[in-house]
């Protein structure tokens, strides 16, 4: 039974290693680069939004994708989405990751 306990507490460590979060922030950082925006804003902007958003509400950002676009316009097509919650983390994290005010991004 005491070997087992090591065993146990290392999985648990690895899980919580592993968050949805991280797990996330790969696919998230892809959809924003698909949906137009630079690769430094995308990696700034999936770091703060996988922390603050559902699975359900990170991959309604994948239906976003398009050719280049700037911030703004990527504002506006995740408010067509009609999800308040993911507006306003969206808004945030871009107005922050723009502006150099996000910790992600210095």
């Amino acid at each position: 039974m005491r070997r087992l306990i090591p065993a146990v507490l290392a999985l648990v460590i690895a899980a919580g290693a592993c968050t949805p979060s991280k797990l996330a922030y790969g696919k998230v950082r892809s959809a924003l680069v698909d949906a137009g925006l630079s690769d430094a804003n995308a990696a700034c902007m999936a770091t703060r939004m996988t922390d603050r958003l559902t699975l359900g509400q990170l991959s309604r950002l994948q239906t976003l994708q398009t050719p280049k676009r700037s911030l703004s316009d990527y504002v506006v097509s995740v408010r067509r989405l009609g999800d308040a919650e993911l507006l306003g983390v969206t808004t945030s994290a871009a107005a922050l990751c723009a502006s150099g005010f996000a910790p992600e991004k210095k």
